[in-house]
């Protein structure tokens, strides 16, 4: 069985600038197979295939003027772009057929700079590992700070590095699991104590052995953040380079 293990990472300056640029051009490649795709289906061609694609889109389009700094990235990142495209496209003619189960799924659309989430993927053979210090070693990217909060069960098969709408940037682990061996780590449910919760507004939840969990509070503390930010904006002249 397959499971995802996610971890908070905390990239320098430089490995932030590195991962933008590793996030741009997974972006690029995606949507120039995205546009190759549906130029084909205006004209009524044939889909180019994964290797077409990946001849034209990234193996030739390294040595243009106009997409040379593809190769400042992995280029496997690249190919994982493509194989996106493709299984973006299989999700989406399954689900025109009825053969896919669950809600309807769309035609693929264009990535922006602007999606709140960007995402690239490493596969075993981009030849990332995890080092002795524990930290996450991504090509041309370099040894980025992992919070580990748990041991992963299995050496990884993948890693997905993310930045979500805050900014933040994560990884996400798949690891290889046997579900025996799952089960055997886990508790008889017999044996567990059984606890009521009630959740309310002045506190988060009251268990019935007594235990309170407070309000975590994110509004809160993100409406004093935007208070500061919102006082030191009023400082700042309109049209000036620090507003």
């Amino acid at each position: 069985m397959q499971l995802r293990y996610a971890f908070r990472l905390e990239p320098g300056p430089g490995q932030r600038v590195a991962l933008a640029r590793a996030f741009g051009c997974a972006r690029v490649v995606y949507n120039d197979a995205v546009a190759a795709r549906e130029r084909a289906r205006r004209e009524g061609a044939a889909f180019p295939s994964a290797a077409v694609l990946s001849k034209t889109l990234i193996t030739e389009a390294k040595r243009s003027p106009g997409r040379q700094w593809l190769s400042e990235v992995s280029a496997v990142i690249l190919q994982q772009a493509l194989r996106d495209v493709e299984r973006a496209y299989t999700n989406f003619f399954s689900s025109l057929k009825g053969s896919r189960p669950g809600a309807r799924v769309g035609a693929p659309r264009f990535r922006s700079k602007r999606d709140a989430r960007q995402a690239i993927r490493f596969t075993a053979n981009a030849r990332w590992k995890i080092t002795g210090a524990g930290r996450l070693l991504l090509p041309k990217i370099g040894e980025v700070k992992v919070r580990w909060s748990r041991t992963l069960p299995s050496v990884p098969s993948s890693v997905t590095v993310i930045r979500d709408a805050a900014g933040r940037f994560f990884a996400s682990f798949v690891v290889e699991t046997d579900p025996d061996a799952d089960l055997a780590r886990m508790p008889e449910a017999d044996s567990l104590p059984s606890v009521g919760i009630d959740l309310g507004l002045t506190h988060f939840a009251v268990l019935s052995d007594g235990r309170v969990i407070d309000s975590p509070r994110f509004l809160r503390r993100a409406e004093k953040k935007l208070k500061k930010a919102q006082r030191e904006l009023s400082r700042k002249q309109k049209r000036s380079k620090n507003r």
